[in-house]
C-alpha cells in the first residue's frame, strides 16, 4: 500500500477519473492531501485511479453532478478543484444541450454546494476556446472571452458564474485557460485520431482541415499538473485567471509527421478534407492559439516540454498503452 506525507488538507477533485483529473489526484495526493474523487463515470474511466486507490487518503464517489446533490460530498472539504466537464469539444455543433448541462449546469450545482457547505477556495478547469478567433498573439489573460464554440462559451459562463460566487461569498477562484494538453490516460484528440486512422490504413491518412492545418500550443499533462499545483497555492483571495501552455505551437501537419515517425511508418499520403470557415478542422475550431504564460511563470513555473517535445511524448505514451 503506498504510503502518503502526513495529510494537510481535505480536497475534492471532480472528474477525478478522467484525463487530467485523475493525473491531480495523484499529485495531491503525494502532497500529503487527503482527496475525494467524484466523477460519473460517463467518460472516465477507473483503470486510472489503480494507484489513487491503494492510498488510504483517497475515496472515491460516483455522482451525477448535474442532478445529485453535492453537499454532503463537502463536508470538511476547504478546496475543490473542478475539472468535470464534457470533453468532445466538437460535439457542440450538434449537441448543444450536453455544453449547457454538463459545463454550466454542474457548475452552477458546485457552487451553490460550496456556498453552502462553506468551502473557500474553488479551483476551475476552463480552455483557451474562452478566447475564440483573437488577433492577439500571444494572447493575454486579459484578452476579452469572445468564444466561437459552444464548448468555449460553457466554459465562459463557467469562468463569469465563479467570478460572482467568489465575490458575493467570500471565496477564493483561480481559472485555469489550457492550451491543447497531451499525455497518457488521455482517450481523444487529434493524436488517437491520427494514430487509430493510420492503424486502419498505413498509406494513407485523413487529415481536417486545409494544409498545413491550424497552429496552436499542446502541453504534456505533467506540466499541465505542476501549473495547477503552482498557481494554486499563489491564491488565497479573490479570482485570479491563469493562461497554461508552452511559448510555442505547431502546424497539424508537424503533428501527422510525428505520429508517422512514432509509428516506423513511410510514405504515407496526407489526404486534406478542406476544412470550413477558413481553415478550421470543424464549425468552432480556432485556427491560431498561441497563449501568454507570464503571469504564471511569474509564480515560479515553466514547462519542461514545447509543444513538438509534448507531442511527441505523448504519442509514444498512447503507443505504449495500445500495444
Amino acid at each position: 500500500m503506498t504510503e502518503s506525507p502526513e495529510c494537510t488538507k481535505k480536497v475534492m477533485v471532480t472528474g477525478a477519473a478522467g484525463f487530467i483529473g485523475s493525473h491531480l489526484v495523484d499529485a495531491l495526493l503525494e502532497e500529503g492531501c487527503q482527496v475525494l474523487g467524484l466523477d460519473n463515470l460517463s467518460a472516465g474511466i477507473m483503470d486510472h485511479l489503480e494507484s489513487a486507490m491503494q492510498n488510504p487518503s483517497f475515496r472515491m464517489e460516483k455522482a451525477d453532478m448535474v442532478s445529485d446533490d453535492l453537499s454532503p460530498f463537502l463536508s470538511g472539504v476547504e478546496e475543490v478543484y473542478h475539472l468535470a466537464a464534457n470533453p468532445d469539444v466538437r460535439s457542440g455543433a450538434h449537441d448543444t444541450r450536453s455544453h449547457f448541462d454538463q459545463n454550466i449546469v454542474a457548475t452552477y450545482q458546485l457552487l451553490e454546494a460550496c456556498r453552502g457547505t462553506g468551502v473557500k477556495k474553488v479551483v476551475f478547469s476552463s480552455t483557451s476556446a474562452v478566447y475564440g478567433e483573437t488577433e492577439s498573439i500571444p494572447t493575454r489573460e486579459t484578452e476579452p472571452l469572445s468564444p466561437i464554440s459552444i464548448y468555449g462559451a460553457s466554459k465562459a459562463a463557467c469562468e463569469a458564474m465563479i467570478h460572482a460566487y467568489c465575490h458575493q461569498f467570500e471565496m477564493a477562484g483561480i481559472i485555469f485557460r489550457f492550451a491543447n494538453v497531451v499525455g497518457d490516460r488521455s482517450t481523444h484528440n487529434v493524436l488517437h485520431d491520427f494514430i487509430r486512422k493510420l492503424r486502419d490504413n498505413p498509406r494513407e491518412l485523413e487529415v481536417l482541415g486545409a494544409e498545413p492545418g491550424t497552429c496552436k500550443s499542446y502541453i504534456h499533462v505533467q506540466d499541465c499538473i505542476r501549473a495547477i499545483l503552482k498557481g494554486s497555492s499563489a491564491v488565497q483571495e479573490g479570482v485570479t485567471a491563469y493562461n497554461i501552455g508552452t511559448e510555442d505551437w505547431t502546424f497539424v501537419k508537424d503533428i501527422a509527421d510525428i505520429v508517422v515517425q512514432e509509428m516506423g511508418l513511410n510514405d504515407v499520403d496526407y489526404r486534406w478534407t478542406g476544412g470550413v470557415k477558413g481553415g478550421g478542422g470543424w464549425v468552432g475550431d480556432v485556427r491560431k492559439m498561441l497563449l501568454s504564460t507570464e503571469l504564471i511563470r511569474s509564480r515560479g513555473w515553466a514547462p519542461c516540454l514545447n509543444s513538438q517535445q509534448s507531442i511527441r511524448q505523448a504519442v509514444q505514451e498512447i503507443l505504449a498503452s495500445k500495444k
